[in-house]
């Protein structure tokens, strides 16, 4: 199955470059491109992309409230969507995830990681940059202390379940969740797609962000 990718940028050049890189892989394709955050809602609304490649700071309508609008609009259920930034700021990175990204990775990332981000991403991943994974635990540690709240909803989860969060949030793969676990992969992937179920998260990155929050996990 092709995977069909947005590229919401307002720089030609660099969405010329992805192009290039995308459309060179015989299982992306590129569908659209936009120049700002309102251009990407009105082409995701047509061409039905299944991943945004998101800059943070463009006219009109930033990445961030773009991600924003984008999950919580019924009609684009599904679309993922991976920041990409030249500077990763701690605020951009918390912002972004709990605005609803799935992936968040900086402009200098190596061609071949951005293209498995983009395949993980529309496999229900969660790529995440070291600089990005490190702003993420940094902001959560410096929170405010855990509520009764995310705790209580752990309580939902099996043990294994509870196991495989755990690991989620620690940065396996479904692959590397197997291999810690002695199961195949597709009982991995099926213990974190209930977990996801089961605590309302729409993706692995609200999985990690849930696992630090409720202290299941410590920075």
């Amino acid at each position: 199955m092709t995977i069909r990718v947005l590229l919401a940028d307002d720089q030609a050049l660099i969405r010329a470059g992805f192009r290039v890189l995308i459309d060179a892989a015989p299982d992306l394709e590129v569908v659209g491109e936009a120049g700002n955050g309102a251009e990407a809602l009105e082409l995701l609304r047509r061409a039905r992309a299944d991943v945004v490649l998101m800059d943070i700071r463009m006219p009109e309508l930033d990445g961030i409230e773009a991600t924003r609008l984008i999950s919580a609009d019924d009609d684009l259920a599904g679309v993922k969507v991976i920041m990409l930034t030249t500077f990763e700021i701690d605020e951009h990175v918390v912002r972004a995830l709990h605005a609803g990204a799935s992936g968040f990775l900086g402009k200098g990332v190596e061609p071949a990681e951005l293209l498995s981000a983009i395949r993980k991403v529309a496999d229900g991943d969660a790529p995440l940059s070291a600089p990005a994974t490190r702003a993420l635990i940094r902001h959560l540690r410096d929170g405010p202390a855990t509520s009764a709240s995310d705790a209580e909803r752990l309580k939902v989860l099996t043990q294994r379940e509870r196991e495989v969060v755990v690991l989620v949030a620690a940065g396996l793969s479904n692959d590397q969740i197997a291999a810690e676990l002695f199961v195949s992969p597709l009982t991995a992937k099926t213990h974190v797609n209930r977990a996801m179920m089961k605590l309302h998260a729409r993706d692995r990155a609200q999985l990690v962000v849930l696992a630090y929050k409720s202290r299941l996990v410590r920075p």
